[in-house]
């Protein structure tokens, strides 16, 4: 006789064990309600600490203020001598463009919602879903662009750094995959104190940068033959002055860059700390410190760009800028180098190589924020985008085969992130008229309507200069239209309820029957007369030997939006003609229905039986109609539903069709 109970355990079980547990850590996030989980970026519970709006501004500031490694050198590589005239303009449409319309933007997607939101609600039904999925493609070339562009631009201020070891030169893609793979793991091990970190690092970039500004500021004034030669070569090169401003407002959009923040400036509105008089509906401090912060970044950001510009076309040769040159994608970086020592300088390189590694980070904030917020309430991705970390997977092997195709290169990238940022832009302005219009606010709609016109000159003009930009926006479009339908296919026969609610008089019809079962007639809800009720009754009562003097109930599913996936479902008792009938509204008549069964089965502990009549119609037109309108072949799709949702086939509804 053993003293064993019970065999040894299976090694294949310890497996499966281990592999749970994996499967929980990435899945974390998924007790969630659905739809509810909006990665960090989104709306934060009511216990959650929030910050003040400088502070928020830190997190936004590390995207936006990081620009400043490599926007200098790209501004002076495009528009050569007139790159501080372009920076002018730049500024004066940041300042009088794009910051009037985020601000608006603010105010009317408080939680963060963002532009794709408010363009969302003025296009219903299919057509807007198709307009989000092509915005977030243009959303995800913005905010995964500026995770690689940004990882390659530390590398190549760590590589040209002179104590840097020469092993490392010729190694910028290893070196960026590196850093990625660094940004994944702290998402991976969860994101936290992200807000204390930006602070500390926009503190210290500024800082060094107001150092390194002032002194370059310092050795153009002490040489004022520099100056000289750059207007002289202003001069020479394009005529007039008055030429060079005309020529810099043509070359403007290739200093799209400098504009980018404005959407990651939204989508962290959540964290912003509200007052005490606010509510969710009108969180009016939230919204004037959302105000507060894209205004402050916008004013830094632009003083920054106009003093950096003008000193680095001033001090540094022309080229110096060239692909290859000690200050392509680093000017500032060298200036630093150049006129405070290569120790200041080295303490330079490090801050920007720690906020540019950082502004990765707000990138897969903004991306975690949105992709969470919308594919998965469309039916559109799989459960589990719905949690953080396998998205995290996802988009750092994305960024790795952007970095790989680009090779690291800062320059190649740039069109790509222009057109994204660009892009998202015109969609806020188009989004604000829209607003404005519809809220009849004459003068704003002017005001707005030109800001809109002023983005598309600019994006399109980007795009014609830039193709390889809409070429890589497009495969990005074309990844999440063509995932996001097959998701929704595969996922058609999945249960679209998160919560279902019978009122009153539906609960009173249920208390009627006290042994059982259930029956239900599915009724089309156009046909509601009575001579419709009793042909529907007399037809069932045929096909399934009702008694004589049964009464059952009537369903009748109106569909709302079929584009519609996950969806609260409010069940209305109603007599009508002196029958029974139970109306809902849904997007989706075989999930609705199957649905509404299982709810009532749980609730009553009765099992319904519901009936049918078959569908006319060729089948596979039919399918097509449940896939695109919700409706098609009823029956046999609700018994699918159901099979899929309960696999023990004594607890399932029964499914009858005549």
């Amino acid at each position: 006789m053993t003293t064993l109970s019970r065999p040894p355990a299976d090694p294949s079980s310890l497996r499966l064990k281990r592999e749970a547990a994996v499967s929980n850590w990435l899945l974390s996030g998924l007790q969630d309600t659905k739809g509810a989980h909006l990665g960090p970026g989104g709306v934060a519970p009511d216990g959650e600490k929030r910050h003040h709006w400088w502070q928020v501004m830190c997190l936004t500031g590390v995207d936006y203020f990081s620009t400043l490694g490599y926007q200098p050198a790209i501004a002076a590589l495009a528009a050569g001598a007139i790159s501080p005239l372009a920076t002018l303009v730049l500024v004066s449409v940041t300042l009088l463009g794009a910051l009037p319309v985020y601000r608006r933007v603010a105010g009317e997607s408080p939680r963060g919602e963002g532009s794709i939101a408010m363009l969302e609600r003025l296009l219903p039904r299919w057509g807007g879903k198709l307009l989000v999925l092509v915005l977030l493609g243009f959303a995800a070339t913005d905010f995964m662009i500026t995770m690689t562009l940004s990882a390659a631009d530390a590398t190549a201020h760590l590589v040209e750094n002179p104590f840097a070891p020469e092993f490392l030169h010729g190694q910028e893609v290893a070196v960026t995959l590196v850093l990625l793979a660094l940004l994944a793991a702290v998402f991976l091990r969860g994101f936290k104190e992200a807000i204390g970190v930006a602070v500390v690092l926009v503190v210290l970039y500024l800082g060094l940068n107001v150092v390194v500004i002032a002194r370059s500021l310092g050795e153009v004034a002490a040489h004022p033959v520099a100056v000289g030669d750059w207007w002289e070569t202003l001069n020479t090169s394009h005529g007039s002055p008055l030429m060079a401003v005309a020529i810099a407002l043509l070359v403007f959009p290739k200093l799209a860059l400098g504009l980018s923040g404005f959407e990651t400036g939204v989508a962290v509105m959540p964290q912003v700390r509200g007052g005490a008089g606010d509510t969710c509906d009108n969180p009016a401090e939230r919204i004037r410190g959302t105000r507060r912060l894209l205004t402050t970044a916008a004013v830094i950001m632009s003083s920054f760009l106009v003093a950096s510009s003008f000193t680095t076309v001033v001090l540094i040769p022309e080229d110096g800028f060239l692909p290859g040159g000690e200050a392509n994608g680093r000017a500032l970086a060298f200036l630093a180098h150049e006129y405070l020592g290569d120790g200041f300088g080295t303490v330079y390189d490090l801050s920007t190589i720690a906020i540019l590694w950082f502004a990765g980070a707000s990138a897969m904030a903004g991306l975690l924020n949105l992709v969470p917020r919308y594919l998965p309430r469309y039916g559109m991705a799989p459960e589990w985008a719905k949690a953080v970390r396998p998205l995290v997977l996802v988009f750092t092997l994305t960024g790795f085969l952007v970095t790989w195709l680009y090779e690291a290169d800062v320059d190649a990238q740039g069109g790509a992130y222009a057109t994204g940022v660009l892009v998202l832009m015109t969609s806020a302005a188009v989004a604000v008229t829209l607003s404005a219009r519809r809220l009849q606010q004459r003068k704003r709609t002017i005001g707005f309507g030109v800001i809109a016109v002023l983005f598309v000159y600019t994006t399109v003009t980007n795009i014609v200069e830039r193709p390889e930009g809409i070429r890589i926006a497009g495969f990005f479009i074309l990844g999440i239209v063509g995932i996001s339908l097959l998701s929704r296919v595969l996922r058609s026969f999945e249960l679209h309820a998160t919560h279902v609610r019978l009122d009153t008089q539906a609960l009173e019809f249920m208390a009627e029957n006290l042994s059982g079962p259930i029956g239900i007639i599915a009724h089309e809800p156009l046909r509601q007369s009575a001579e419709a009720y009793l042909q529907k009754l007399a037809s069932a009562t045929e096909a399934s030997h009702f008694p004589a003097d049964y009464r059952p109930l009537f369903l009748e599913v109106t569909v709302d939006d079929s584009s519609d996936f996950e969806t609260e479902l409010e069940v209305r008792g109603v007599v009508r003609h002196g029958f029974a009938v139970l109306e809902v509204n849904g997007p989706v008549v075989p999930n609705t229905i199957a649905s509404v069964l299982l709810h009532i089965r749980d609730v009553t502990g009765l099992m319904p039986h519901v009936y049918f009549r078959w569908t006319e119609g060729n089948p596979a037109v039919n399918l097509l109609r449940f896939l695109v309108l919700g409706e098609g072949e009823i029956a046999p799709v609700t018994r699918e539903i159901l099979r899929e949702a309960e696999p023990d086939v004594t607890k399932r509804p029964w499914v009858h069709v005549g």
